[in-house]
Parts: structure tokens; C-alpha cells; sequence
């Protein structure tokens, strides 16, 4: 299976070390060609003002929207899943998205880069324990769909979904060494 990681801005090298260690083929893309001869796709945190205007100028939106759209699987975290998100509370003016999924994301959710905090969380799907989420200036989902599906929670606020292919997390799965959250992707 061979994975692709945005690489417009983010963590992609921690990504790419965290499929390769679970058996992937895992390169960086950033052209829709190279995009579109993914199997699967992450888009990293970062920041989602300048990865969405990023993606929109390099002519990638097209490119992303038809991987999803084709049934592959896509992960966002943390900025990856504001511009996967239909809506965003607090949105950035011209702020380009994917708007693939069924979900209303609010920026910042838990506060500025100082108020970083890491967690355990029961994530549905995943065994073997609670699994450890690093969360920097992370969103939030508050509102979901009728067709996606709250994977995890915190403080009763929801961290983690999936809509079929589409897997939007508000965490950091590559700053830990535990393989589960991409070992999940992977699976789907």
C-alpha cells in the first residue's frame, strides 16, 4: 500500500516514520499526480490557513477531493481535519477546505500553543488500552452528521471521528510511538 503525506507544511517526516514502522510504503506528495497514485492519503497538522491556501494555489483540492471521492482512505490531524471539515466555527477569511466531511470543526479549541496538553483516550476500534493523543492548539468537532461516527472523546468534547473513508483526528498520532492509530487507517 503505498500512503502519501502532504507535505506542504506540518509534521510529515513524523507521519512518514510512523507508516513505515507499521509496514507502509510511505512518500511525501505535493502534486496532484503524485497524489493521485496514492492509495491513501494523511494531511498533517500544521497550520490549516496556510496548508488550505497551499493546497488551493498548487491546484491540489481537485487532486485530494477525488482520492476521497474514489473510496480511498483519508486522515487529517489536528489543521487536516479543519480543512476536511463542511464547516468551521471561527474560520479564517478565505480560508480554502476540502469540505469532505459531515462535520463542524472550532479552531483552537483548547487554547494557544502554551495550553498543549497530552491525554489517554479510549478510541473506538483500537485495542490494547487507552491510546495516547498529544493535542497542540487543537480543534474540536462540534457538530457531526448523521453518518459519521464519534471515534473518541475528551472531557466530553469529540476528538475523533470517521465518516467511511474519511478519518479526522483533533490529535497528534506521529508524536507518540504507538502504532494503533495508524495501524487503523492502514486497515481501512
Amino acid at each position: 500500500m503505498k500512503v502519501g503525506v502532504l507535505a506542504l507544511q506540518g509534521a510529515v517526516r513524523e507521519h512518514l516514520e510512523a507508516l513505515r514502522r507499521c509496514g507502509a510504503e510511505a512518500q511525501r506528495v505535493r502534486t496532484a499526480e503524485e497524489i493521485a497514485a496514492c492509495d491513501a492519503l494523511i494531511i498533517p497538522g500544521g497550520e490549516s490557513t496556510t496548508i488550505g491556501k497551499l493546497m488551493d494555489r498548487y491546484g491540489l483540492i481537485g487532486a485530494i477531493k477525488e482520492l476521497a471521492g474514489s473510496g480511498k482512505p483519508l486522515l487529517g490531524t489536528c489543521a487536516g481535519m479543519i480543512l476536511m471539515a463542511k464547516a468551521i466555527e471561527s474560520e479564517a477569511e478565505g480560508q480554502p477546505r476540502l469540505e469532505l466531511m459531515d462535520i463542524t470543526v472550532e479552531r483552537n479549541a483548547f487554547g494557544r500553543q502554551v495550553d498543549s496538553f497530552e491525554a489517554d483516550l479510549e478510541f473506538a476500534g483500537v485495542n490494547g488500552g487507552p491510546v495516547r493523543a498529544v493535542f497542540i492548539r487543537a480543534p474540536v468537532v462540534r457538530a457531526v452528521g448523521s453518518g459519521v461516527e464519534v471515534l473518541a472523546t475528551h472531557e466530553g468534547r469529540v476528538v475523533a471521528a470517521r465518516q467511511g473513508n474519511l478519518l479526522a483526528l483533533a490529535f497528534h498520532p506521529e508524536m507518540t510511538s504507538d502504532p494503533r492509530i495508524h495501524r487503523y487507517f492502514l486497515a481501512m
